[in-house]
C-alpha cells in the first residue's frame, strides 16, 4: 500500500519485531552469495534447557518453568533441515486451569530473532532503560523483573525462525525453503504444531502476538492453521482464539500519493512531542486534526495534482505546516508532499538533530550520519546495544542456556535481503498480506484481532494501520484497535508498556478465560 509498508518489513521487530527494509529488503542478494552458516545439531535428541523461577506478574506470585528446546523442521525424505529453538515460560503449580491459554510470540524482520518483545513486554525479566529516551548506549546495562509479562494469564512462546536467535538451517536444507512468505509461515506452523504435541496443549486457547514483518507472518499462519487441500493438504483443525498486531506492516502494496496522506497524523502526533505546534496539543488530538484535513481536503487535494490554484495551494501548505511544525516554505517546496524519512530529518534541523523513524521521540545529530537505515536511526541505533548484550547475558546465566553459537538478533544479508514476498528474492513489493488474516477469520468466525498502534511510528504509521483495517475485508466487529505514546515498539516507555500489557490481558481473557 505505501512506502512505509515496504521498509517496515523489517520491522523491529525489527520488531521490530520496520525500516531497515528499507534499505536492505529491496536490495536484491549478490549472485554469489556466501554461503549460509549451518550448524549440525546433534541427531540423538534435541537440545533442552529447563530452569524453575518464581515471580509476580500483574500482582500475582507465580512459579514457572522457563524452557529453551530445540524443534527439528524435517523434508519429505525425513532428513532435518532446520533446527528451530523456542523459550517458553509455563506457569506451574496447583490451581491452574487445565486449558490454560498459549500465547505464540515472534518478531519480524524478515530475519529478526524474537528478542525485542521478548526482553522488551513479554519476558520475566525486562531491560531497565531509566530514561527510555536517552538509553544508556554502552555496558553495563540492568535487568529487572518486569510484572508486566502476560505469564499471569497465558504461557508465553517465543519462536526463533531459521537463520535468527540459536536457529539454523541444517546441511539437510537450503535457504529458499525457509526465506520467503509461504515457506516461514509453514515453519513457524509446524513448531507450533510440535509444541502443542510436545506440551499436550490441544485444547488450550491459542493466540499469536506479532511485530513488524511479524504481522505479515501471522496472517500466513493464521491461513494456513485450519488446512485444507489448497494450503497444507490436509485438515489440521488447529485454530487460533486472537491475533495480536504491533508496528504492522502487512499491506505491502504501492501508493505514493496515497502514502503521504496516511503517514501525516504520524507526522503530527510527533510535532506535538517536540512542541512545535500549537499548544496545548496532545498526540491524539493532533492524529484526529490530521485526519479530519485528511477528509475535508488534503486526499482530494493530492488527486487534483498540479491541477491546484496558488490560492488553495498556500491554503492547504498553511494547514499542514500547522499540523507539521514545518515551515509553509517547506511546504511548499515539497509540492504539498512531506514524506516520514524527510520530515525526520527536517522538523529539527534548526536545532541540528534527526528524529528517530522507529520512534519520532528519539533524537542523535543530524550530521554526520553514515546513512544506514538502523545503525543510523535515532532510536534504533540507541536501543539496540541494551536488547542484545542483556538477551546474551540472560540466556547464558539466567536460563542456563549452553550452545557455542553465537545469537542472532538480526541477520540483514543472509535472511533479509534473499526473502521471497512472492515476486522473487529481495523484491517486497505489491501484495497487501492482511488478505491473508481476513480469509482465515472467514473461515474462524470466533478469530479475533487486536492491533496495536505507537503514535510516534513513522514507520508503520498510525495512517497506515487505520487503511489497512478498512481496506482488506477484515471483519470490523472483530477488530480492535488500541493506540499507545510509545513508536514501532510501542512498550518502549513505563506508561505505554503498561497500557499494552493491560491491553493484552483483556484480550487473551475476553472469553472469559483463564
Amino acid at each position: 500500500m505505501m512506502r512505509q509498508a515496504i521498509g517496515a518489513a523489517f520491522g523491529l521487530a525489527l520488531c521490530m519485531g520496520g525500516l531497515p527494509a528499507l534499505a536492505v529488503a529491496a536490495t536484491p542478494a549478490p549472485a554469489a552469495a556466501p554461503q549460509v552458516p549451518v550448524q549440525q545439531a546433534d541427531a540423538a535428541a534435541p537440545r533442552r534447557f529447563e530452569s524453575l523461577h518464581k515471580g509476580r506478574f500483574n500482582g500475582k506470585a507465580l512459579s514457572y518453568r522457563a524452557l529453551v528446546e530445540e524443534h527439528f523442521i524435517t523434508g519429505p525424505d525425513g532428513k532435518r533441515r532446520a533446527s528451530v529453538f523456542t523459550t517458553s515460560y509455563i506457569a506451574t503449580g496447583s490451581g491452574l486451569a487445565a486449558d490454560r491459554p498459549v500465547l505464540f510470540v515472534f518478531n519480524g524482520g524478515p530475519g529478526s530473532s524474537s528478542l525485542w518483545l521478548h526482553m522488551g513486554f513479554v519476558g520475566p525479566k525486562r531491560i531497565d532503560f531509566g530514561d527510555v529516551l536517552k538509553p544508556r548506549t554502552v555496558p553495563p546495562f540492568r535487568l529487572i523483573d518486569n510484572p508486566q509479562s502476560p505469564l499471569d494469564v497465558a504461557d508465553i512462546v517465543l519462536i526463533d525462525p531459521p537463520g535468527t536467535g540459536f536457529s539454523t538451517i541444517l546441511p539437510g536444507g537450503q535457504p529458499e525453503q525457509f526465506y520467503g512468505v509461504t515457506q516461514d509461515a509453514a515453519a513457524v506452523l509446524d513448531v507450533m504444531q510440535q509444541w502443542v504435541r510436545g506440551h499436550n496443549r490441544w485444547n488450550a486457547p491459542k493466540y499469536l502476538l506479532s511485530e513488524s514483518y511479524g504481522t505479515v507472518r501471522a496472517a500466513a499462519v493464521a491461513k494456513l492453521m485450519a488446512g485444507g487441500p489448497l494450503a497444507t493438504g490436509h485438515m489440521d483443525g488447529m485454530t487460533l482464539n486472537g491475533v495480536i498486531l504491533l508496528g504492522q506492516s502487512m499491506n505491502m502494496e504501492r501508493n505514493e500519493e496515497l502514502a503521504f496522506a496516511l503517514d501525516l497524523p504520524t507526522l503530527a502526533a510527533t510535532a506535538c512531542h517536540f512542541g512545535k505546534v500549537a499548544r496545548p496539543c496532545t498526540a491524539a488530538g493532533q492524529a484526529a486534526a490530521a485526519r479530519a484535513f485528511i477528509d475535508e481536503s488534503y486526499a482530494r487535494a493530492l488527486i487534483k495534482g498540479d491541477a491546484l490554484g496558488e490560492a488553495e495551494r498556500g491554503a492547504l501548505a498553511d494547514r499542514i505546516a500547522a499540523l507539521t511544525g514545518l515551515s509553509r516554505d517547506y511546504v511548499l517546496a515539497s509540492n504539498l508532499r512531506v514524506g516520514a524519512r524527510d520530515f525526520s530529518r527536517q522538523l529539527l534541523a534548526a536545532e541540528g538533530k534527526q528524529t528517530g523513524l522507529y520512534d519520532g521521540r528519539y533524537t542523535l545529530p543530524l550530521s554526520p550520519s553514515g546513512g544506514d537505515p538502523v545503525a543510523d536511526d535515532p532510536a534504533m541505533g540507541q536501543y539496540v546495544p541494551a536488547y542484545v548484550a542483556t538477551l546474551n547475558d540472560y540466556m547464558r546465566n539466567d536460563l542456563g542456556v549452553r550452545i557455542d553459537s553465537g545469537y542472532e538478533a538480526i541477520s540483514f544479508r543472509q535472511v533479509n535481503g534473499r526473502w521471497d514476498y512472492g515476486f522473487g528474492p529481495g523484491v517486497p513489493v505489491g501484495r497487501n498480506f492482511a488478505e491473508d488474516l481476513a480469509i482465515a477469520m472467514r473461515r474462524n468466525p470466533h478469530l479475533r484481532t487486536m492491533i496495536g498502534i505507537g503514535y510516534y511510528d513513522l514507520v508503520t504509521t498510525l495512517g497506515a494501520a487505520e487503511y489497512m483495517a478498512t481496506h482488506s475485508g477484515l471483519p470490523a466487529a472483530a477488530i480492535e484497535k488500541r493506540y499507545y505514546e510509545s513508536g514501532h515498539m510501542p512498550y518502549m516507555g513505563e506508561g505505554a508498556l503498561a497500557q499494552l500489557a493491560q491491553d493484552v490481558r483483556r484480550f487473551v481473557t475476553a472469553d472469559g478465560r483463564p
